[in-house]
């Protein structure tokens, strides 16, 4: 699938970096960010618009509402699944 021209999805080092940690609290809040095995990130134009977080136990996504259903969420998981 074809991601809208301004966005891309990246899968930054752990642990995160501190103004990647904030983005992903502020858009799955209650997420252990400290305590990730994998993530991956939707950014468009230098902000942080989706996330996908996997955890010992568990997981969670979100996009933000004005982005959804644009071919984000399945780029987020295919990332968030690949080995390292």
């Amino acid at each position: 699938m074809v991601l809208p021209a301004r966005v891309r999805v990246t899968r930054p080092p752990l642990p995160l970096a501190p103004a990647l940690r904030s983005a992903a609290l502020r858009l799955c809040p209650g997420a252990p960010v400290d305590d990730l095995l994998a993530a991956a990130l939707a950014i468009a134009g230098g902000s942080v618009i989706g996330a996908h977080l996997r955890w010992v136990g568990g997981e969670v996504q979100k996009v933000e509402t004005g982005w959804r259903g644009r071919g984000i969420e399945e780029e987020l998981s295919r990332a968030v699944g690949e080995k390292t």
